[in-house]
């Protein structure tokens, strides 16, 4: 029986995510400020921001969405790419921390009292990567019992993700999460470059 890789990721995050709840310093010195990634060559927060939290809710929701998602992603990478299917999902995942702290740095590598945490970016790339291979299921919003196919709420949530982010007024890093998606939506393109093909497909014959 193989380990699920989505697993792996949800303890080791649920893990360190306790650990920086009661621990102040160990917290500060992983979570993501570009300051110290640009100015200190302190590369390593680009990757450990994204398994710590601000509280419980924040990472029950970011693991929640991973768990429905993840286990989605990685059982079709492994369909699609047999062996090599692990490493890119891991890829997928890993590349969607990176990508998604790219704004920031950009903002704020001058600004030290700038810090991001969370997984969101990841979580964000695997939601729109699962939008690649199933555009017509239905998405929505916890809690909202609204579901729409997904290459309708693709482009809603980018919509709605930029307004927020230019309105600002909350201390989410909605950027991130626009990064990560489209990174998510571009990976598993660039892997095999059919599968786009078989989402215009899928839309085309999709039936309101």
């Amino acid at each position: 029986m193989t380990l699920s890789i989505t697993l792996i990721i949800i303890g080791l995050t649920i893990i360190i995510s306790l650990i920086g709840f009661n621990n102040s310093d160990f917290f500060n010195k992983f979570l993501y400020n570009p300051y110290s990634v640009s100015q200190r060559n302190e590369w390593y927060r680009i990757i450990t921001h994204a398994f710590l939290h601000g509280d419980m809710m924040h990472l029950f929701f970011n693991m929640y969405v991973l768990y429905l998602f993840g286990n989605t992603i990685e059982s079709a990478f492994g369909s699609i790419f047999g062996e090599l299917g692990t490493l890119f999902y891991i890829l997928l995942y890993v590349g969607g921390i990176i990508v998604a702290t790219i704004p920031a740095m950009i903002k704020h590598k001058t600004n030290y009292l700038y810090n991001s945490i969370g997984a969101s970016g990841a979580v964000s790339a695997l939601v729109f990567a699962s939008i690649i291979f199933y555009p017509t299921a239905g998405y929505g919003i916890i809690l909202i019992p609204l579901r729409i196919p997904g290459f309708l709420f693709g482009p809603l949530y980018l919509l709605l993700e930029s307004y927020l982010d230019r309105r600002g007024r909350t201390n989410i890093a909605h950027d991130a999460h626009i990064y990560g998606a489209i990174f998510g939506f571009i990976f598993p393109v660039l892997l095999k470059p059919t599968l786009a093909i078989n989402f215009v497909n899928q839309v085309l014959n999709y039936s309101f």
